[in-house]
């Protein structure tokens, strides 16, 4: 039997309307609808036709929503629970299942070939596995994680992908660059990623808990944490790196005040930049509440679940032009 879907909490819903206005109604509508199944094809083992066409022998029904980005398939058939992440091809590691919004981030961030790259908080190792296939297999992601029980996960899965150019740490994700920046203060990096813990709110049509678990006193928690670690990865980014910011929640205080605080804290030594997508995202908001921000905000990215048919997100691109 389909679960009930929860009512939204009154503070909650009266956010959402303020933040999309007109467009709430649809909002409301595709929370009601089943998200897509989109996997991503590990093109360190096997290639998007040859995948494909594995697929397609099941009587799976495969479509590439992005043509600048084959690797991103939707499955269309009407599946089994559990069917995808029990086949063949997935447990071989041809495939790694993972939502349309979540790949947003490292397409923005483009690692290249050789990279020194630190994906923060990397578990359950969708973008470190995403960013190892794009590097194929060269240059160096450390692969961050602070939660014992989530790093098992992020190890198994790095193994499954065939992934062998990314190291693993254990560590806070504020405590490690400042922990880099004293013992190895020639480590510089060519590229971060922080994908932030936050309060998740763009994660409804797969996630019901959120519904109840959400909270406005764990946005304003959430929001310390992540300039925390803003300012944190800042100490060992080279001059000439980019960070990719992202986050799967709507929470202006944990988006564009994080991205609006990042701005103002490194004034000239930082600066945003534009991002090529393959989904159509809204500009950065440049007011929220009582609270305007930087102008340069609205490069940063909304990404809403009623605008492409996937979840959640929002992302913000910065390089470093000097100590």
């Amino acid at each position: 039997m389909k679960q009930k879907i929860p009512e939204m909490k009154p503070e909650f819903k009266e956010r959402m309307q303020a933040l999309l206005g007109k467009d709430f109604e649809e909002y409301s509508k595709i929370l009601k609808k089943e998200p897509v199944k989109s996997i991503r094809c590990n093109t360190l083992k096997i290639s998007p036709p040859e995948l494909k066409a594995k697929l397609e022998a099941h009587k799976w029904k495969i479509s590439q929503p992005w043509k600048s980005n084959p690797e991103v398939m939707i499955v269309e058939s009407d599946l089994e629970p559990g069917e995808i992440g029990r086949s063949l091809e997935h447990q071989l590691g041809y495939y790694y299942v993972q939502e349309l919004a979540s790949m947003l981030p490292p397409i923005a961030l483009a690692p290249k070939s050789e990279d020194i790259i630190l994906d923060m908080c990397a578990s359950p190792g969708s973008k470190t596995t995403q960013m190892a296939a794009m590097m194929q297999n060269t240059g160096t992601i450390i692969a961050n994680e602070v939660s014992m029980g989530r790093l098992k996960i992020l190890s198994s899965n790095l193994e499954r992908c065939g992934v062998t150019n990314t190291i693993i740490t254990k560590k806070d994700g504020v405590a490690f660059p400042n922990r880099l920046e004293k013992y190895m203060p020639t480590l510089k990096f060519d590229k971060i990623l922080i994908d932030a813990p936050c309060s998740g709110e763009g994660t409804l049509r797969s996630s019901y808990k959120t519904y109840q678990m959400w909270n406005p006193k764990i946005i304003f928690s959430l929001s310390k944490l992540q300039k925390q670690m803003m300012n944190a990865a800042w100490k060992i980014l080279k001059i000439g790196g980019e960070i990719v910011y992202s986050t799967c929640t709507h929470a202006p205080e944990e988006n564009e005040a994080v991205v609006d605080y990042f701005l103002k804290e490194f004034e000239n030594k930082v600066k945003i930049e534009k991002i090529s997508l393959p989904i159509k995202p809204r500009a950065g908001l440049t007011k929220w509440q009582d609270e305007n921000y930087a102008k340069e905000v609205k490069f940063a990215y909304r990404v809403y679940p009623q605008d492409n048919n996937t979840e959640g997100f929002f992302l913000a691109k910065f390089k470093k032009v000097k100590e």
